[in-house]
């Protein structure tokens, strides 16, 4: 980028609008998770298990982008709602694995709804939510785990 083109106002910059819209996003997704009694980071974290049960900590905090010092504390709260166990792994006992409980695999039943609210309230058409994943996606190539 030449120096001349470069954004002259925090609201000019993409990385202000990443973080505001990532602040909205969460907003907007408590209202729906209150009533499951979840975070929007134990949700997603629950939704990454709903689709692979039976993940390593580090397998999660790699796909969460999370250091597992920050993802620990997150799922000792699902587990202390029953949501999931954490065990040693039977191989290598240092290895601590994440498996849902009857409760967690319950709650999957609201995802579909949680999400159909979230996609209305966005305001974007099916398309625009596509290419907003692509555009995302790139992103995060791009800057890699700097």
């Amino acid at each position: 980028m030449v120096a001349s083109t470069l954004p002259t106002s925090a609201k000019d910059m993409f990385c202000y609008g990443i973080y505001t819209a990532s602040h909205v996003v969460n907003r907007a997704y408590k209202r729906h998770l209150k009533v499951l009694g979840l975070t929007y980071p134990q949700y997603i974290t629950l939704t990454l298990l709903w689709e692979r049960d039976g993940q390593r900590v580090t397998e999660l905090a790699k796909q969460l982008r999370m250091e597992t010092s920050t993802l620990t504390p997150l799922l000792k709260r699902l587990e202390e709602q029953g949501h999931l166990v954490r065990s040693g792994a039977k191989q290598d006992g240092r290895v601590v694995m994440v498996h849902l409980t009857s409760s967690g695999q319950k709650l999957q039943k609201s995802a579909p709804e949680v999400t159909a609210c979230m996609i209305r309230e966005t305001a974007l058409t099916h398309k625009e939510l596509e290419e907003l994943q692509i555009l995302l996606r790139k992103l995060q190539e791009g800057l890699g785990d700097t």
